[in-house]
């Protein structure tokens, strides 16, 4: 899965993605479920979109769920209902530079920092929905796809979360992209394009947000 992310080149997401817009956000380096955050959606150019992590759907009758839609499987996108119609119509793009994940040891869980080389910004693949409360209140989110882990993440975990090669992103977006073709492009990255390495279990708490977080805890264990 992918529980926590990295996103603190803010100031370049719109030369990035060529978005028609440019947001004023802060860096994050250590996003949780719930946390609003920039995506880039198709809307004649591209536009950034905050929007809430995790996934409520159209139809849901409580927003909570969205806590337990933070990742959709690239296994059943095109079948379970809470990502079905949004992989259709409703693909985003999430900004990062890096994601987190935790090895299971028998006492605990070391936190592991993932990044491409040089710490470039890049993008998950993602898809987003748009609830309306009693009061007619719309509320954004999104959720990002996972596959199965390449050889360097899954020294760690066996999940990890889909990052679209640049070339591939405007394909993502297109609402006229063929949706057979669009599963081909959500597979694990090239191994020698990420990089990993243990970092300070600060990192478990939710409201630690510094850049000492992405720094290596023991360099000699990078991955």
């Amino acid at each position: 899965m992918c529980g926590r992310y990295a996103l603190y080149d803010t100031g370049v997401l719109q030369s990035r993605f060529d978005t028609l817009n440019q947001l004023k956000l802060q860096p994050h380096y250590n996003v949780a479920p719930g946390v609003s955050m920039p995506v880039v959606t198709r809307n004649s150019p591209n536009k950034q979109e905050v929007m809430r992590w995790g996934l409520i759907p159209f139809w849901a009758k409580d927003p909570k769920i969205g806590y337990r839609m933070i990742n959709a499987r690239v296994e059943n996108i095109n079948q379970k209902p809470a990502f079905k119609k949004p992989f259709a119509t409703q693909r985003c793009l999430v900004p990062a530079n890096g994601f987190y994940e935790w090895k299971k040891t028998r006492t605990v869980k070391i936190p592991f920092y993932f990044h491409l080389p040089s710490h470039q910004l890049f993008s998950f693949a993602g898809l987003y929905d748009i609830w309306q409360d009693d009061q007619g209140n719309q509320v954004k989110s999104f959720t990002i796809i996972t596959t199965q882990a390449n050889g360097v993440v899954g020294l760690v975990h066996d999940r990890m979360p889909v990052i679209l090669e640049k070339s591939k992103e405007q394909v993502w977006l297109d609402p006229t992209s063929n949706q057979a073709g669009l599963v081909s492009l959500l597979q694990p990255r090239n191994d020698e394009m990420l990089h990993g390495y243990p970092v300070s279990s600060e990192v478990n708490a939710t409201t630690a947000d510094t850049p000492d977080l992405i720094a290596p805890a023991n360099p000699l264990l990078g991955l």
